[in-house]
């Protein structure tokens, strides 16, 4: 499945159709049915693509998995008000902990997805990321690029809370709720993802300019993404050898790195 279907599938399953049956599945399954069943469909969509459709584990589909999972189990946590407005920013407080506090800790959850961004299909290639993501100036980056997600999460979700607060004002299991809560998500689930992705892309941009600011050269090569192994190797036969001056120790360009950083984080949103 390619990356734009996985995320048009994801915004019509995961927020369009929820918000469909609190509009409209109310009256005919009831306020209760209705709210499980919206709350539902997402947990079982994010699950289906994880252990059927994708089948793939790493840290990013452990990480929404989790999210899910935990975002259902709060599905039947009954309340209304501000305990509600609380429990549907939960999600967005577990990102800045995964993401910020960890980064503001020393030990960035990033490096684990530059690690799987990248795919060494090696353990000598593995290796050589690892030498490469030990670097102070990718460790700076890895850094700041977790923060900037953590605190990016922090404020939607702080904006989701104020929307949830002011508006969704009916009790809980009513007609009435459900439509409000509807309202909300329409708003929330679509507007509230943008700064996300955008601040998500602009980390994984800084993390690459990091990484391929310290790779070699590549004269009379091509551009394309699939140089990185290549320029990753010339890198640690420049380190072993221990020269200067050697055509492979010297650093790509300023535009070449924005170039090649850029493309990489296109790459992880499938717009390449």
């Amino acid at each position: 499945m390619s990356k734009s279907l996985k995320l048009t599938l994801d915004i019509v399953i995961g927020a369009a159709i929820p918000i469909l049956v609190l509009k409209y599945g109310t009256a005919p399954l009831g306020a209760l049915n209705a709210y499980l069943t919206a709350a539902m469909i997402p947990v079982v969509w994010v699950l289906l693509d994880l252990l059927v459709i994708t089948r793939r584990f790493n840290f990013i589909t452990a990480f929404v998995g989790l999210t899910s999972l935990m975002r259902g189990a709060l599905a039947f946590w009954y309340v209304d008000g501000l305990l509600f407005a609380l429990k549907d920013s939960a999600s967005y407080v577990v990102s800045f902990l995964v993401f910020g506090a960890t980064a503001m800790l020393g030990s960035p959850v990033t490096r684990a997805i530059a690690l799987q961004g990248l795919s060494p299909d090696t353990p000598e290639r593995e290796q050589q990321m690892e030498r490469l993501l030990d670097e102070p100036t990718v460790g700076y980056a890895m850094k700041k690029a977790g923060i900037l997600i953590g605190v990016t999460n922090l404020a939607a979700g702080a904006v989701n809370f104020v929307i949830n607060y002011r508006v969704v004002l009916a009790p809980f299991n009513t007609p009435a709720f459900n439509d409000q809560v509807a309202n909300v998500n329409a708003i929330t689930r679509f507007v509230l993802v943008l700064p996300d992705m955008v601040a998500i892309f602009f980390a994984f941009s800084m993390m690459y300019k990091a990484m391929y600011a310290l790779l070699p050269a590549n004269h009379g090569g091509d551009s394309d993404a699939g140089d990185f192994w290549t320029l990753l190797a010339r890198r640690e036969d420049a380190v072993t050898l221990v020269t200067t001056g050697d055509a492979n120790g010297a650093a790509l360009g300023a535009d070449d790195v924005h170039t090649r950083a850029v493309r990489q984080a296109r790459e992880e949103f499938g717009l390449s």
